[in-house]
C-alpha cells in the first residue's frame, strides 16, 4: 500500500510541473520572440511482482512518473509589422541575435528584436534591448544603428565598434542545451564548448517586423486539461489508498 501512495504523490508532482509550465507559456503569449517550453516525462524504473527482476512477465509494479527535462520549442513563429526601423525579426529557426551585458561583457541570445537606440557614457549611441544589452553585430561587437541619433542630433561620440548597421544573427549546434536566463534570453552552458556560436551568412531577417510569441493557444488549453486531469486521477489515487489503508487498519482492530 506504501507503494500506491508514493506513485499517486509522484504523478500529482509531476502533473503539478506540467501545469506550471502550461501557465508560464500561456502568461507569455503576447510576449515577442517568446519560445514555449515542454514538459518531458519519463516513467520510472518497474519492478516485477513475485518474479525475479530480469524475468519478462506481465504482472510488473509501476514507480510513477517523474519530469526529467523541460524542451524549448524553437521553432519560428508568424510575424507582425510594426514599422519602426529598429525592430527585426528572424525567419530561420534555431537562430538567435546576440546580446552583451555592458557591465560584465557576458553574452546571451534571444529571438526577441525589439531594440531601440540608448546613449551610452563614452557618448555614442547604440543599439540596445529593452533590458539595457548591448546587440552585437556578425563580428560579436556592440553595433550603432545610424550615424545620426534620434532627433536628427548629429552622433558625435565614439566611432562604432561594429562592422555591421544592422543586428548579427547567429546559430548553435545544440540549441536544446541552451540555459533560459529570463527576459526572454539564454546562454550556453558553462563548459559547453561544443556548443560554439556561428554568425549565419545571408539570414533570413525582416526589419520592421517582429516575431510573435510561439504559444499556441489551442494546444496549451488541451495541455492544461489534460495535466488538470492527471493531478486529479493523481490524488484519486491517493486518497482511494488511503481509504482501503483505513479499512485494512479497522478490520485488523
Amino acid at each position: 500500500m506504501d507503494m500506491s501512495f508514493y506513485t499517486g504523490a509522484l504523478g500529482a508532482m509531476a502533473s503539478q510541473k506540467k501545469l506550471d509550465i502550461v501557465a508560464n507559456n500561456l502568461a507569455n503569449i503576447n510576449n515577442d520572440g517568446f519560445k514555449p517550453k515542454q514538459a518531458g516525462f519519463q516513467e520510472l524504473v518497474n519492478s516485477n511482482l513475485h518474479a525475479p527482476r530480469e524475468e519478462v512477465t506481465d504482472l510488473q509494479a509501476d514507480n510513477g512518473v517523474a519530469v526529467v527535462s523541460t524542451r524549448t520549442n524553437f521553432t519560428s513563429a508568424p510575424m507582425k509589422t510594426t514599422g519602426s526601423e529598429l525592430d527585426f525579426a528572424i525567419t530561420d529557426e534555431n537562430s538567435f541575435f546576440m546580446l552583451k551585458d555592458p557591465q560584465t561583457g557576458a553574452v546571451s541570445y534571444t529571438r526577441s528584436g525589439h531594440f531601440h537606440r540608448a546613449l551610452m557614457a563614452d557618448g555614442g549611441f547604440y543599439l540596445m534591448t529593452d533590458g539595457g544589452k548591448y546587440v552585437c553585430g556578425t563580428d560579436g561587437n556592440p553595433i550603432r544603428p545610424a550615424d545620426i541619433a534620434p532627433g536628427g542630433e548629429a552622433d558625435t561620440g565614439a566611432a562604432n565598434t561594429g562592422t555591421d548597421d544592422t543586428p548579427g544573427v547567429f546559430s548553435l549546434p545544440y540549441p536544446s542545451r541552451l540555459l533560459n536566463s529570463g527576459d526572454n534570453e539564454w546562454t550556453v552552458r558553462e563548459g559547453d564548448t561544443a556548443n560554439t556560436p556561428t554568425a549565419v551568412e545571408n539570414p533570413g531577417i525582416r526589419q520592421g517586423m517582429l516575431e510573435d510569441s510561439g504559444t499556441d493557444m489551442a494546444r496549451e488549453m488541451t495541455d492544461l486539461i489534460e495535466a488538470q486531469r492527471a493531478f486529479s486521477y493523481a490524488l484519486r489515487m491517493v486518497s482511494t489508498s488511503d481509504e482501503v489503508e483505513a479499512t485494512i487498519n479497522t478490520l485488523r482492530s
